[in-house]
């Protein structure tokens, strides 16, 4: 009995030292698993905060990238209205050059025309001008090309009922000569373009008929022949073909060679055919 009490005594410490075994072993792997989570934990939090400082790095360099394109778009907005202007301000400067250019030749052409005028009386020639008159004729003249070189600045602008007005003032000063010559000349040209082609016609006609030698005047009948041809009107288009084939002043002009071709091929054609309007000749509108 006493080896039996001993044997249960010796069994029970056993399995108390196995249970405390036991909890020691589950405490010990619930501190290693406490280390690996907070362990887990901290390097997750690490990564987080990697991430999210590498997010706001992209971020600012996007931003830094939108930025340098809107400044690159402005800068390219820029350049290309600095380039516009500048070819604007090289086509004033090339019309400048060719109105100072223009106007010395006008000057040179017409100072002696001035200086050698005289006065007739009842034929006979007389002593000539006063130093009083040929400056007053002087100042006319530059004042009258001073305002025709403004008008066709505003005609090449665009500005045909300006540049209209402009020719108009020229004429109505002038009267006679060149300048009023071409001053009408340049009014059918702005009516034209202003679409008041009626008006045209009648300035043309006017020119021919005020400067039946003019430099201007096979071209304003040319022109009047075009103008009535676009209209389907071949009568009055054949009428002012025939007057620049008949013109002595018109036979070495550019229009000539032009008319005849026009005219022979609508009186080859005869009525039923489609009416050809006159195309005039490349030339330069300047006078």
């Amino acid at each position: 009995m006493k080896s039996l009490a001993l044997g249960l005594i010796a069994i029970a410490l056993a399995v108390t030292g196995c249970s405390q075994v036991t909890m020691l072993r589950t405490q010990e792997m619930k501190a290693v698993g406490t280390d690996v989570q907070v362990a887990v934990l901290s390097n997750l939090d690490s990564s987080v905060q990697y991430l999210s400082a590498q997010n706001d790095s992209l971020r600012a360099e996007l931003d830094s990238i939108k930025s340098q394109m809107a400044m690159q778009k402005r800068m390219m907005a820029e350049i290309t209205m600095l380039s516009r202007r500048m070819g604007d301000e090289s086509e004033r400067n090339d019309s400048r050059q060719e109105e100072i250019i223009y106007r010395l030749d006008m000057l040179l052409g017409k100072s002696d025309k001035i200086l050698a005028k005289k006065v007739v009386v009842s034929g006979a020639p007389q002593a000539p001008m006063s130093m009083d008159s040929l400056e007053r004729e002087a100042e006319k003249l530059v004042e009258a090309e001073a305002m025709f070189n403004t008008a066709r600045s505003d005609y090449h602008r665009g500005e045909y009922k300006l540049a209209y007005t402009g020719f108009k003032q020229v004429y109505e000063q002038m009267k006679t000569g060149e300048l009023a010559e071409n001053s009408l000349y340049w009014m059918a040209l702005c009516l034209i373009d202003a679409n008041q082609v009626e008006k045209a016609k009648k300035v043309f006609s006017s020119l021919a008929e005020a400067f039946p030698d003019g430099q201007k005047t096979c071209s304003a009948m040319f022109k009047l022949a075009a103008l009535y041809g676009e209209e389907g009107n071949v009568d009055m288009q054949k009428q002012y073909l025939q007057k620049i084939l008949n013109s002595k002043k018109c036979s070495t002009s550019g229009e000539f060679e032009q008319a005849a071709e026009i005219l022979q091929e609508l009186l080859e054609s005869g009525p039923q055919a489609e009416v050809k309007p006159a195309e005039a000749p490349a030339e330069n509108p300047a006078p």
